[in-house]
């Protein structure tokens, strides 16, 4: 085989669909899309170490691999998720005797606007993912697996991050759209401190997460609107993460709301049953206003409320995509006709559409 000097790794950005805040509970699911938004690695051997990321306008850092630790050669803490990765995959693949020759790792991201808005595509998941599988791609022998790529991305993503449920991540590795329950970050980080390597870790059996993917039945149109004010997912998460302790039943409660309707949506979406997608949307869209009323924490903003109640006036369904609060909200309409009309419904709003895609491939080299 050839050994690889260059190459420019695609990453997709995703959207939530369905399911959001019960996938941080053990086996319960979640419905995510991969979108054509991407974030994209360009990585070359080299005779030094540097990282650009173009989009902070940092460029040509320094970086040193001591003790299979990456260590970059700046104050910045935007580097950090890039800096974590690089250090999984640096520790990784000396564990498996592959030695590290300089390279020059650039990073460009087009998954917020140009302005720098935040659309809440996950853009740190999409770059961990991005960084992970070029480093794997250029110094294996063998092309990395999925699992691989996605289990190291998760690892590094936790460690920065501290939580999350990986969702992003697993859009952004495998593509398409996915039936995903989380491998939970507190087991994670428990299982990292205790793994004697990362090797070790990556080949155990990850208890809580499971992937499958579905079909986007044909006569189903897609469509994203942007609300206009991005959210803090962090804050959000906390507050209805709080219920659990100050009202178990309602949170209880939300959790099989949250199920039942995933799962209505799953089967749906394998069966091309449009009005079962349709109900699952509905009803996962009212769970989580519920669970927002009781958690004193509105998920639907009044942009949001608009778009999900104007994609129904219309014949589809609506509803936020990811911890609400802002960000973006999403239909699935029946026909490209009743979608074109809800677009510009949301136009006269002052809800701004954005014309992203499901995008049926995970990170890949172009």
């Amino acid at each position: 085989m050839l050994e690889k000097q260059s190459m420019t790794i695609k990453t997709p950005g995703k959207l939530m669909i369905a399911g959001e805040f019960a996938v941080l509970q053990p086996y319960h699911h979640l419905a995510v899309m991969a979108v054509d938004r991407f974030v994209y690695a360009t990585i070359k051997k080299s005779e030094v170490n540097r990282l650009s990321l173009t989009d902070f306008q940092l460029e040509n850092l320094e970086f040193a691999i001591e003790n299979k630790r990456v260590k970059v050669a700046t104050n910045d803490s935007r580097v950090q998720f890039v800096n974590d990765a690089m250090t999984i995959v640096s520790t990784y693949l000396q564990e498996q005797e592959v030695t590290l020759t300089p390279f020059m790792l650039s990073i460009k991201s087009e998954l917020d606007d140009e302005s720098g808005i935040k659309y809440g595509l996950g853009s740190s998941a999409a770059v961990v993912t991005s960084v992970v599988n070029a480093m794997l791609k250029i110094f294996l022998p063998e092309e990395p697996s999925k699992e691989l790529i996605f289990k190291l991305a998760s690892i590094s993503h936790v460690i920065t991050q501290g939580n999350g449920s990986g969702a992003d991540i697993a859009a952004s590795t495998y593509g398409g759209i996915l039936y995903y329950s989380s491998f939970q970050a507190d087991w994670l980080r428990t299982e990292y401190k205790n793994a004697k390597t990362v090797t070790e870790l990556v080949e155990k059996n990850w208890t809580y997460f499971s992937v499958k993917t579905m079909e986007m039945p044909k006569d189903i149109y897609f469509c994203v609107g942007w609300t206009g004010n991005a959210a803090s997912t962090a804050k959000l998460v906390d507050k209805i993460l709080r219920l659990e302790e100050n009202n178990p039943e309602q949170f209880y409660r939300f959790l099989e709301d949250s199920k039942f309707a995933v799962n209505k949506f799953y089967t749906g979406m394998n069966e091309s049953n449009l009005s079962l997608v349709l109900e699952g949307v509905k009803e996962n869209r009212r769970a989580l206003a519920k669970v927002g009323e009781h958690a004193n924490t509105p998920i639907e903003t009044v942009q949001l409320s608009n778009l999900c109640n104007l994609a129904e006036q219309h014949g589809g369904a609506g509803k936020p995509s990811g911890a609400g609060g802002g960000d973006c909200g999403i239909a699935f309409m029946p026909s490209k006709e009743k979608a074109e009309h809800v677009i510009k419904a949301w136009e006269k709003e002052g809800i701004k559409p954005l014309f992203i895609h499901p995008y049926p491939h995970g990170s890949i080299d172009v």
